[in-house]
């Protein structure tokens, strides 16, 4: 299906849509929704698809099930799938930025960067009000990430497995040191943060689908402006300056938006692994589009990755609730190794 959409604005301005991303985007919503309503439908407290619908709108059958809905099952589905989005928008960047299929902010230290600082506040501080938790994820994920362009734009520009072996290499100190906090710190606050750190939204409530919410209000924008100069670094650095773009400039800006990205997910509900390296490509796999449009499937896929992680950690094993972290990971780790063989070869 290569068709497309032609657009014109006030008869100045054209622009096309590839017509299978669009339907492909349409579709994916429509999952994301349909895992939502599974979600609302599933658990303890069982309900048809007509009573969860109903509850939404306010006219529930039993009271009960307002609470289930709206107190429970609701701010946690919501919590998931904009994590989830959050998560894929930060790697279709990075990789794009990059120009590297490998890069994932769970892999290079972005995501540890954000954990260790959270984990700090949770175990030394844990008195430091929840609204602040993304600005200090944001801080220590682009401290890390600032550290890991440092190191692998010598000589190699950034753009290679350097950058990969770099991350990995910080990440894994980063992790060293978050278990040592965790192993020396007070016992209940160490579980709290081991809780966090599985990536698990079950106590997700309406307060973190707030922030998740300002976090995509605030973000979407920059990544609808990102789609200009993704295009252009797309086709590497050389041809980006002879298009007019600042390299370096916007090369700061979106590797600085890639880590805000991960930073307001994992302040919330922890880091999840492989998100943001499997959605970009589940995403390229199912339409071929712009740097726009693929964010925007990216986003979709992401949203859907997360929330049916969760739901199958809810159900799989209830009433034992394996942390939706664990279920990315089980899922992500055996496309991380094919990819990685896929990147040798080529």
């Amino acid at each position: 299906m290569s068709e497309v959409i032609w657009q014109k604005l006030d008869g100045r301005v054209t622009f096309a849509l590839p017509l299978r991303a669009v339907l492909v985007f349409v579709v994916l919503l429509f999952v994301v929704f349909a895992i939502t309503l599974i979600a609302l439908m599933s658990g303890s407290f069982p309900m048809s698809a007509t009573d969860a619908l109903r509850s939404l709108a306010g006219n529930p059958p039993p009271d009960m099930a307002t609470t289930v809905v709206w107190e429970f099952r609701l701010p946690r589905a919501l919590a998931a799938a904009m994590a989830g989005a959050l998560l894929a928008g930060s790697g279709a960047v990075l990789q794009t930025v990059t120009r590297n299929a490998l890069a994932d902010p769970s892999l290079v230290g972005v995501s540890q960067g954000a954990g260790l600082a959270v984990v700090t506040v949770l175990v030394i501080f844990p008195e430091t009000p929840i609204g602040l938790r993304p600005v200090l994820a944001f801080a220590g994920a682009l401290a890390v990430a600032t550290l890991i362009q440092a190191i692998a734009m010598r000589r190699t520009g950034g753009a290679t497995m350097r950058f990969i072996l770099t991350g990995i290499g910080v990440a894994a100190f980063l992790g060293a040191v978050t278990q040592a906090m965790l192993t020396y710190g007070d016992l209940n606050r160490a579980m709290a943060a081991l809780g966090w750190l599985a990536g698990s939204v079950h106590a997700a409530g309406w307060g973190d689908v707030q922030v998740l919410c300002i976090s995509l209000a605030l973000l979407i924008p920059a990544m609808i402006w990102a789609a200009r100069p993704l295009a252009a670094l797309r086709m590497g650095p050389e041809i980006a300056t002879g298009l007019g773009s600042a390299v370096t400039r916007d090369r700061a800006a979106l590797i600085t938006l890639s880590v805000a990205l991960a930073a307001c997910a994992v302040a919330m509900v922890g880091p999840l692994a492989f998100v943001g390296l499997i959605a970009p490509h589940l995403a390229r796999r199912l339409a071929r589009s712009g740097p726009g449009l693929h964010l925007a499937l990216s986003l979709a896929i992401g949203a859907a990755l997360v929330a049916g992680a969760d739901l199958i950690g809810r159900i799989a094993f209830a009433p034992v609730q394996i942390p939706a972290g664990l279920v990315t990971a089980v899922i992500g780790a055996p496309v991380f190794g094919w990819l990685l063989l896929q990147h040798a070869k080529s």
